[in-house]
């Protein structure tokens, strides 16, 4: 089995190149690695290094947390953070808390060595998800203690089918798991791991702090005014013909936001034709004149979470594809949350449905019933309030693992 391990990720590094050739993700993935050990090269070995490793974005928030008490407590400490996807990395190659920025060389015997012993880790820090057996190993080898943090585990994946010997055993790198729910610790507890612990989602804590003080983009505020709006946040196609479907068959004075994942020209342009009138574009807002539209299409990066600010609904992309984005984000700030049906991954999407905080979105006539339940009934502030008190419980997470570690 770990053969097989090895050649399946020999054949995704060579599926990834050929892409590359024509997917311009594919192509940052590849260009990302070239003369990686040459760049790690940098990195001074003997500093008090710590080294935390993120899939994407939505890992790397769950990880800041962390990252900066730990540089508040001790100033000699040096942040190592490593990406697996582009994404990731574009987003996190500037976070001024980290030390050094690199992507993650494909995980082979000889590239596992080779980076750990360029960087010299004194502790590991693995996020949530990714799990590499010969970077594991390694670590295990040489006794450098590696956490998981804000793990989730769940029956379906392949530590607990009889066929994933492989996960099973990278198991057991770990000095510790810090997991966000009973059942992860249960789960772990069946395959005889009692260095466990239920901390939380240190994301939680991410965007509480954001919400105390976000930045006040003016034109959101003056496009909305004291209108309700409603946002459809990191969206893909489906949830864009479903709002769009509703903005255009609606007369309900409403303000909406649509913020696209994906904010190419020809994306933008596609969503241009599909929203039949009374538009614009955030690239061509002015104070001016925002006002005076009903319908505001975010074609830039970096505002979409201090908009949930202004915003009452928020529905977010993903949820029909199984990678819902952060619902976390909009509930900070007191938004009821919509998402599309495949969500069972995500508990706290389960967590707020429970409190009538979220709400699954199947198609258009979904959405219209429950946007009329929530924005025509008097229960909105109260939905409200719930998911802000749901934040607000759910703290703590980034302190419990600290103390655990005794740092």
């Amino acid at each position: 089995m770990i053969f097989v391990y090895q050649i399946s990720i020999k054949a995704y590094y060579l599926a990834i190149k050929v892409a590359s050739f024509f997917n311009p993700k594919a192509k940052l993935w590849i260009e990302g690695r070239k003369d990686i050990f040459e760049k790690l090269k940098k990195i001074n070995s003997n500093e008090n290094i710590y080294w935390f490793h993120c899939a994407s974005l939505g890992e790397l928030e769950q990880g800041k947390p962390i990252i900066e008490k730990l540089k508040k407590k001790d100033a000699s400490i040096k942040i190592l953070l490593t990406f697996f996807s582009p994404s990731g990395y574009e987003f996190g190659k500037d976070y001024e808390k980290a030390d050094y920025v690199f992507y993650l060389p494909i995980d082979t015997a000889s590239n596992a060595r080779q980076f750990i012993n360029l960087v010299n880790p004194k502790k590991t820090f693995f996020i949530k998800y990714e799990f590499w057996y010969n970077y594991l190993f390694l670590l295990k080898k040489k006794n450098i203690p590696t956490y998981l943090i804000s793990g989730v585990f769940r029956k379906d994946q392949l530590f607990f089918k009889w066929y994933g010997s492989v996960y099973k055993k990278m198991l057991k790198c770990f000095t510790f798991f810090f997991v966000q729910n009973s059942n992860s610790e249960q789960l772990l507890n069946t395959l005889g791991y009692i260095n466990v612990s239920i901390t939380g989602d240190t994301r939680l804590d991410r965007v509480y702090e954001n919400s105390l003080n976000p930045e006040n983009p003016p034109l959101i505020k003056k496009f909305i005014g004291n209108k309700k709006a409603i946002i459809l946040g990191s969206s893909w196609d489906t949830e864009e013909k479903i709002i769009i479907e509703f903005i255009n068959s609606t007369k309900k004075d409403f303000k909406y936001i649509i913020a696209p994942h994906n904010i190419n020209s020809n994306h933008i342009v596609a969503i241009e034709k599909l929203v039949s009138n009374d538009f614009i574009k955030y690239s061509e807002a002015t104070y001016e004149n925002v006002s005076g539209y009903n319908i505001l299409i975010i074609d830039n990066i970096g505002i979409l979470a201090n908009t949930y600010q202004f915003t009452d609904i928020a529905f977010i992309g993903g949820g029909f594809t199984g990678a819902l984005h952060n619902i976390l984000e909009p509930a900070s700030f007191g938004n009821v949350i919509l998402f599309g049906p495949k969500h069972e991954k995500f508990h706290e999407a389960e967590e707020l449905m429970n409190i009538s905080g979220a709400y699954e979105i199947n198609d258009v006539d979904d959405l219209i019933a429950i946007t009329n339940h929530l924005l025509l009934d008097s229960n909105l502030e109260d939905f409200q309030k719930a998911n802000r008190k749901y934040i607000n419980d759910g703290r703590g997470a980034t302190d419990k693992i600290l103390h655990q570690l005794n740092i």
